[in-house]
């Protein structure tokens, strides 16, 4: 602003500055996304869409996650595909080598089975000597007449209904525990981890054998069993994610709003943790299909003429030397089932870990 005075020597003029009005040509929006380098598709994307993309990216864990589906629907549907039955015996039929229509005329699976005497060995086909041209077992039969077929994928659909409801309620019983003893802390946690450590002091085969003796042997006894003893390791996890996530701040606001500790433990902090629950169920699948095994191996499993992988493995044992056909069908998929398990598990933990997002 300037001040002028008139040419009469009288009052001054004062002289506003002209004000320059902006006009649309003047400004324009700076493109500056290739400078920030915000990758627009990966922060619209959830964080179950990206574990699914890690996940698929993981080579081994997809073969894992193929050879689950794969043995889970031949558990399914496996005993049904021929007319056998896991308990039906024909002692006529006992230890017959396997035979497949179709593949016994490229020469193998063809029903010859080499068997050896004190002068050497000789191919011996029992098929052709008792004239059953059309009678297939496609891995043979056992000891007592019964088709190994339908018996190892009956067999497979215990273990794993043993496996899962095991896992399923270990986890249950296991990180509500561990969440309970983390999150209130000092003489409670003390006293529940005391609890904690006689229980996983008690041998595994000492409360199987004690079960046995007060129940009855079977599928209920053993998931039982393993209820008891598997649930440790998640209690374990549960707490020590308790310990780092109780004292973050979504939990002082959740606590100063009002809400529950048990509301505050479920509803706020088991979201969080979620991801290293599922992982170590994953992983303590395996762990019970192998304890599941054991127990039936040892004579403290699934009763006869029920079987599992174990029984199964156990009854081969003993014609290994003459009849080594038997056992390798119920080992082979064990096995895998093990190892697909802990392939989806490995990929699992690596696609729910948030720190490799930056690797």
């Amino acid at each position: 602003m300037k001040i002028r005075k008139s040419a009469s020597g009288g009052a001054a003029a004062v002289e506003m500055p002209s004000v320059y009005v902006p006009e649309d040509t003047d400004f324009r929006f700076k493109d500056n996304a290739g400078e920030i380098a915000i990758d627009t598709n990966f922060a619209a994307q959830s964080f179950w869409k990206d574990v699914l993309i890690r996940y698929v990216r993981k080579t081994s864990a997809l073969i894992g996650l193929v050879l689950i589906l794969l043995i889970s629907v031949m558990a399914a549907v496996g005993p049904g595909m021929n007319d056998y039955t896991y308990s039906e015996q024909s002692l006529s039929q006992k230890n017959f080598a396997p035979r497949v229509k179709g593949l016994e005329k490229l020469g193998i699976f063809d029903g010859d089975e080499a068997m050896k005497t004190t002068t050497g060995s000789k191919i011996v086909n029992q098929y052709k000597e008792k004239n059953l041209e059309n009678v297939y077992y496609w891995f043979g039969s056992d000891n007592f007449g019964r088709d190994i077929w339908t018996r190892t994928w009956s067999g497979t659909r215990v273990s794993l209904i043993i496996a899962v409801a095991a896992a399923v309620i270990d986890m249950v019983i296991g990180m509500s525990y561990g969440l309970v003893s983390g999150y209130f802390g000092g003489r409670t946690d003390m006293v529940m981890q005391r609890i904690l450590e006689v229980a996983n002091g008690i041998p595994r085969l000492v409360i199987v054998t004690l079960l046995l003796l007060v129940l009855k042997p079977g599928m209920l006894t053993i998931i039982f069993a393993l209820m008891l003893t598997e649930w440790v390791g998640m209690s374990r996890i549960a707490r020590a994610e308790m310990l780092k996530l109780k004292e973050q701040e979504f939990v002082l606001a959740s606590r100063t709003l009002g809400a529950g500790s048990f509301f505050i433990i479920f509803r706020e902090i088991l979201p969080n943790i979620i991801g290293p629950i599922i992982t170590q169920v994953m992983f303590s699948i395996p762990t019970a299909i192998f304890t599941e095994a054991f127990l039936s191996f040892v004579g403290l499993g699934i009763p006869v003429p029920q079987c599992s992988l174990g029984s199964l493995i156990s009854e081969g044992f003993n014609s290994f030397t003459t009849h080594p056909y038997q056992i390798i069908p119920p080992i082979l998929v064990m096995a895998l089932l093990m190892l697909s398990f802990n392939l989806a598990a490995d990929g699992l933990r690596e696609a729910l870990d948030p720190k490799l997002k930056e690797m």
